[in-house]
């Protein structure tokens, strides 16, 4: 899945006129074609133009990837599906009160200007120029960001990784030969539900069947997806972009392996239905040794909130480091009067790695000696005052490989919860289709 970001960048490139007008691409237009429905949704409609828009953002990505457009009639019904996909997530985001504030799709805008070596009026700027309505825009983010938290939200739920897994995972790893390179795919999946009977199975195959008759023919292989997969990339070419080897399971892995650029896998089975692999690269995946600088301290922290005023927490923490100044135990005075959940502990909050506290918290640790203690500091949560009691410079590599291995079993699982989550949301709502009568 493209990341947030990219998706948002995208976006500069679509909504400008001059952009349709050279790729040559026709679409219905006119007000009564605009104001066509093309697809109703349990309560909403979705319009020929919200369809066009789709359609445009889909043919620019499959040509920027360098991919041959399917028959225009084969990718309007795929986008179709992805646009129905979206509204029936963002209807049931709506539906679990789910939703983004202002000033996180604020902060997200900025990182992408950042992202794109921008300030953010000259971002702003960007938009104009290409004739981009920067509500729409906002819209557009706002939405991935809330389909991006609905499919977290429902992982979180759903998958979990043990200590278990990841140690089995990098010991399955140390002794395989498919290695951990990362690979950059593309694929077809006919989809295969649980509550399918046999002969529905049976159809599924032969649609399989069907696609990899195609591409052996020598049809394109995005052309293929198009038509025949029901992943939810495969109006985009059905692209898996680089990910590891090992996220995509023993079974894959071992296939994909041996496998040149190019070269297309028979029909595979999973519980998932009936997959189609082509490799388009591989490469190798670095694993630095990693060395960080970690620091060993312990706070006292006075929270600012209804009953404490910013005022009263800055006397209340002056009036402790004033005790402390007169010799009396950090240890002791965090343990009676620190609002932090280290307090049991004497505010010890083990080695610190960077980016683990907010900056104006890390940034007046580092400029502490071991033992010294820091003048009363201000951060989000309150008034702190930092001790640092040792520095190190620790290797974690280890940890490193550990959170990919964690990551990668994460992945995995993830997959296939979101996809039976997406088929299962989709297959309760109410759907009624009106291309056939434009």
């Amino acid at each position: 899945m493209p990341s947030l970001i990219c998706r948002c960048i995208l976006l500069i490139a679509l909504f400008s006129p001059s952009w349709v007008v050279a790729q040559g691409i026709e679409f219905p237009s006119g007000p009564k074609a605009i104001d066509r429905i093309v697809a109703v949704v349990n309560e909403d409609v979705i319009t020929r133009q919200e369809l066009n828009d789709a359609m445009k953002i889909a043919v620019e990505r499959l040509q920027l990837q360098g991919l041959q457009l399917p028959d225009h009639s084969v990718l309007q019904t795929q986008v179709l599906e992805n646009v129905i996909t979206k509204h029936v997530q963002l209807q049931h985001a709506k539906e679990v009160g789910l939703s983004v504030s202002e000033s996180e799709i604020d902060e997200t805008i900025r990182r992408i200007a950042d992202d794109n070596k921008l300030t953010l009026q000259e971002f702003l700027a960007a938009l104009e120029r290409d004739n981009i309505s920067y509500n729409k825009f906002r819209l557009e983010i706002r939405d991935e960001m809330i389909m991006a938290r609905l499919k977290e939200r429902e992982v979180k739920h759903q998958v979990n990784v043990t200590e278990g897994e990841v140690d089995n995972f990098l010991r399955t790893q140390e002794t395989s030969s498919v290695g951990d390179d990362e690979y950059r795919l593309a694929h077809v999946l006919v989809l295969v539900t649980e509550t399918m009977d046999p002969a529905q199975i049976q159809q599924r195959s032969e649609r399989a069947e069907k696609a990899l008759a195609k591409l052996k023919e020598g049809v394109d292989f995005s052309k293929v997806a198009a038509e025949f997969s029901d992943a939810p990339d495969a109006s985009k070419g059905g692209i898996i972009d680089w990910r590891p080897i090992s996220q995509m399971g023993p079974k894959f892995a071992e296939m994909l392996e041996p496998m040149q650029p190019g070269e297309i896998t028979p029909i595979v089975q999973s519980p998932s239905g009936f997959h189609i692999f082509k490799l388009l690269g591989r490469r190798a995946q670095e694993v630095p040794t990693v060395i960080i600088d970690q620091t060993h301290a312990r706070h006292i922290l006075i929270k600012i909130n209804e009953l404490t005023s910013e005022n009263e927490g800055k006397l209340k923490i002056t009036q402790i480091k004033e005790r402390l100044d007169r010799g009396e135990n950090f240890e002791e005075l965090a343990k009676l009067y620190s609002e932090d959940t280290s307090a049991s502990s004497g505010g010890d909050l083990g080695w610190l790695s960077p980016g683990d506290t907010v900056s104006a918290f890390e940034q007046a640790m580092n400029k502490l000696t071991p033992g010294q203690i820091s003048e009363p500091v201000q951060s989000q949560f309150g008034w702190h005052l930092i001790q640092v009691i040792e520095r190190r410079s620790q290797d974690i590599s280890l940890d490193r490989r550990r959170q990919s291995a964690r990551q990668a079993i994460r992945t995995r699982k993830s997959d296939v919860v979101v996809q039976e989550w997406l088929r299962q949301l989709r297959d309760q709502a109410y759907i009624e289709l009106r291309l056939d009568d434009e």
